[in-house]
């Protein structure tokens, strides 16, 4: 294992429910500053409009907290896990990402993916369609926000998305180009689009289904003419730590599986400190290289801190 990430609340899972929402940001921004002060690789927020459960809690708009924690952290990378290419137009997109870009000093990793959550789509009028179908403007939109990013002027004519002479300026800080993550298991879609235009892979499942989906990946890089050392592969899980396993597996939050494939207690960063090493390795030895993980109390810098203690 190289590294570890955060994965920061946003309001999605209604972690805000009991809080106004400027005491939410403040405590968000808190946590993110530890994760710049400790060492952690990167912080990543998700992106959506809606909380699950649906209610009215607070909800933050992804790309509006990303440039707020960019100005408030020095070192720690930062990025969407991930962007809905649904939610905006992919040139749009592209611009908003390089100036997020230039405000974090170049420190912006592009995570993007399909979308997948309906309320949204319903509740803020998108068409939803068929997975193939978002898949398919997926890989579109990759390619268009690469183009805005390394072309002078764009001319692009694809089945969903056009631009006719396209200007994007500034392009970001990093060179040649601001780094992409796909996120997605998808074997004959994602990990194809992965392969061929992105720099980075996020699946969420047990170290034993990421083994095998990294050598499908490792195919499709052969396929596209790509060293697959060339995809950085990353991977989002859960931390509860108990002083026994059966006590950290007692917190696995009810409904946890619709996030996290499978049984998320027989793979996840839940447990005992000698389990979450165990399972740390089992990470390591499927191929991963950096472990998003998802804290108990995602508002809680102690937790933050002690995990760093432990394990960093």
């Amino acid at each position: 294992m190289t590294s570890f990430s955060v994965f920061l609340p946003s309001g999605f899972g209604g972690e805000f429910a009991r809080l106004e929402p400027t005491e939410a940001l403040r405590r968000v921004i808190a946590v993110a500053q530890a994760a710049d002060e400790l060492g952690f690789h990167a912080v990543y927020v998700p992106d959506h409009l809606h909380p699950i459960p649906a209610s009215q809690a607070p909800l933050f708009e992804a790309w509006t907290l990303l440039t707020t924690l960019a100005t408030a952290t020095n070192r720690v990378r930062l990025g969407p896990l991930v962007t809905s290419n649904s939610y905006r137009n992919p040139a749009l997109q592209a611009k908003i990402a390089s100036t997020v870009d230039v405000v974090s000093n170049g420190r912006l990793i592009f995570g993007i993916g399909s979308g997948w959550y309906e309320p949204d789509y319903l509740g803020y009028g998108y068409e939803f369609g068929s997975a193939g179908d978002r898949l398919r403007r997926l890989d579109e939109a990759v390619q268009l926000i690469r183009r805005f990013w390394t072309e002078e002027s764009v001319d692009f004519d694809g089945e969903y998305f056009r631009a006719a002479g396209g200007i994007n300026q500034p392009k970001g800080v990093q060179q040649p180009r601001i780094p992409i993550l796909v996120a997605g298991a998808g074997e004959r879609r994602t990990l194809r689009t992965v392969a061929q235009w992105a720099d980075a892979s996020n699946i969420i499942d047990a170290p034993v289904v990421l083994r095998h989906k990294y050598e499908v990946l490792r195919k499709h890089c052969a396929e596209a003419g790509r060293p697959y050392d060339d995809i950085r592969r990353t991977a989002t899980t859960a931390y509860i730590l108990r002083s026994s396993d059966a006590a950290a597996r007692a917190q696995v939050p009810p409904g946890a599986e619709f996030a996290f494939p499978g049984d998320l207690a027989s793979y996840g960063l839940i447990g005992t400190e000698a389990t979450i090493r165990n399972r740390i390795a089992a990470y390591s030895d499927a191929g991963v290289q950096e472990l998003v993980v998802g804290f108990e109390n995602g508002l809680d810098v102690g937790e933050l801190r002690r995990f760093a203690d432990l394990f960093l």
